[in-house]
């Protein structure tokens, strides 16, 4: 099965705007999914010509985690159809750019075409094929989120390519206004208590852990390479 993204100079979208903020309060719920849900149909739009299905968009909070997929993981109490899980971490939201929280949506979005129209390995791993489609869509898969970093494993994030399709469709969608209407605001003791204690450092060439300190230098001595503070 050819799995390749194609051109997507020829597709259309409609536009987007900025959630009113006219009761507000009363609509928050509808309000934020439909944002997200939005945000599905555009970039499905222009990055993926409209080739992925619907999916159950939920909020998680979760350690160490801005988003993940499920494929197959709801179904209909009627009809028993199933819908895959695309879940993001709402507590990044506010510490994040819009851009890079956007991006996380578009990552798990690569995983669901790959479950749909390619072949993912095992449960959770990273491999080739998927590392494709990401650069297809204009994300570059980095275990470290920067240049250089392993591109395929267990555990695996990502940076935006400049001037990428990704980029230029982000911009095209905040020229229309859009925005995450809602964040969750982060526990000020606990991040105060998280940036005293230990922090998770890994190695980039073999994935191994290590906690310290913040800020700190630590090397891993079977690599001989330096280990990044891992804030995913």
């Amino acid at each position: 099965m050819d799995i390749t993204t194609p051109n997507t100079e020829t597709a259309t979208h409609k536009p987007v705007d900025a959630v009113s903020t006219t009761n507000a309060v009363d609509t928050a719920t509808s309000d934020l999914y439909e944002t997200l849900t939005q945000a599905f149909d555009f970039f499905n739009q222009e990055l993926f010509l409209d080739t992925l299905p619907r999916c159950i968009i939920v909020l998680e909070r979760k350690n160490n985690t801005l988003g993940h997929f499920i494929g197959d993981k709801w179904e209909h109490a009627i009809n028993y159809s199933n819908l895959c899980e695309i879940a993001l971490n709402q507590d990044s939201f506010i510490k994040r750019s819009l851009a890079k929280t956007l991006s996380t949506l578009v990552h798990e979005m690569t995983h669901l075409q790959q479950h749909v129209h390619g072949k993912p390995s095992r449960n959770g791993y990273h491999n080739r094929q998927w590392v494709t489609m990401m650069s297809q869509v204009g994300l570059i898969a980095s275990n470290t989120s920067e240049k250089g970093g392993k591109q395929t494993g267990q555990r695996m994030s990502h940076y935006i390519e400049e001037n990428g399709r990704f980029e230029q469709a982000f911009k095209k969608l905040e020229s229309t206004g859009f925005m995450i209407p809602w964040h969750s605001i982060p526990n000020a003791a606990k991040i105060k208590k998280t940036r005293e204690s230990k922090t998770k450092y890994t190695c980039p060439a073999c994935d191994l852990n290590a906690w310290g300190k913040i800020n700190i230098k630590i090397t891993c001595y079977d690599c001989q390479t330096i280990m990044f503070q891992n804030n995913l």
